[in-house]
């Protein structure tokens, strides 16, 4: 990970002293409001850390919370492989009713293009939680299969055994459910309100963008799966 090279661009940004918008790399799940352990913990941190070194020095910037991208949580057929064992089976974190969010990539984008000079969000956090895109794990794992006409078993994983897999596992694998526990578990995509003090959602400030729904990213994407967390977990360790 190369978070670290970004305070040479604020060092440059700061001389230059003209530069009206800087959006560091976030675009995942909020660094200074999660309960990520391990190697999660670890990026979250220095992502704070930037942004700490960004408001000291009086930067103009906004900080883009995605939350998670569609196209690497919902892997198609072919991204997964072999790796994942039976698809008959599908692993879900917790108890699977915790509220996370998906957004597309190309709405990601779209939002953040808004922005630019947009001065309401002028040093703040744009939030993108759109509330079609907020969903539990089951409520997207019954989705899939309403668009797919199949019905799966699921494995639930505690998260007492969840925190074993990640205090065992190397790295990526620790760091992926590390990001995964905080999000699916203990809520960080959704668990706190988001107030004018400090970030704006970006539905709510862009009405006119027709964003992706869930819904319609299944009909438009039949090859992506719920599967993503196959990989990390398998299904003979639970």
């Amino acid at each position: 990970m190369q978070l670290t090279d970004q305070y040479k661009v604020i060092s440059a940004i700061k001389e230059a002293g003209n530069v009206k918008r800087f959006f560091p790399s976030e675009f995942g799940n909020d660094v200074d409001r999660n309960h990520a352990v391990d190697e999660g913990k670890k990026i979250f941190d220095d992502k704070a850390q930037i942004r700490r070194t960004i408001e000291d020095l009086g930067i103009p910037h906004t900080y883009v919370v995605a939350n998670f991208f569609t196209r690497h949580f919902l892997p198609t057929w072919s991204d997964l492989g072999a790796t994942t064992g039976s698809m008959d089976t599908i692993i879900i974190l917790g108890d699977g009713n915790t509220k996370v969010v998906l957004n597309t990539e190309e709405d990601i984008a779209t939002y953040t293009i808004r922005t630019v000079d947009d001065p309401r969000t002028l040093n703040k956090i744009l939030y993108i939680r759109p509330p079609a895109n907020t969903l539990s794990y089951n409520d997207l794992v019954s989705l899939w299969e309403k668009k797919n006409g199949k019905i799966l078993k699921r494995d639930y994983v505690p998260e007492e055994q969840l925190l074993k897999y990640i205090k065992e596992s190397s790295f990526p694998i620790n760091m992926g459910l590390s990001i995964c526990h905080a999000a699916y578990v203990k809520g960080d995509h959704t668990n706190y309100e988001i107030k004018p003090s400090f970030g704006v959602e970006a539905s709510e400030l862009y009405p006119d963008v027709k964003y992706t729904t869930l819904d319609k990213f299944f009909d438009d994407n039949n090859a992506c799966t719920p599967f993503y967390l196959n990989q990390l977990i398998h299904i003979n360790d639970i």
